[in-house]
């Protein structure tokens, strides 16, 4: 497994945020949203769900549109590349 797979099973697996970032990417996966679109679609807090999508645009798992309030986030090109690994993971965490 290379460095962005272990990267994904750290994100995902063994924080207490792995189960929210993994509803997360299952959104964004279908396709894009917004902050506000996320929170709204999770019923959860907007401060959570930036802090969440935060660490995955950190750990280069989200690309955003454009650096900007209401900015559309999407699935990396890296991500892409590792979405099986992303599935396994969902399947153990869950």
């Amino acid at each position: 497994m290379d460095n962005f797979g272990r990267i994904l099973w750290y994100v995902f697996a063994t924080t207490r945020g792995g189960p929210t970032r993994i509803r997360i990417m299952d959104l964004l996966i279908e396709r894009p949203y917004n902050l506000h679109q996320l929170s709204r679609e999770l019923g959860m807090d907007y401060k959570t769900v930036q802090h969440h999508v935060r660490m995955l645009e950190e750990n280069r798992i989200l690309t955003p549109e454009e650096r900007k309030y209401g900015s559309i986030y999407f699935p990396s090109a890296m991500f892409d590349g590792v979405k099986d690994i992303f599935l396994e993971i969902k399947k153990k965490v869950r």
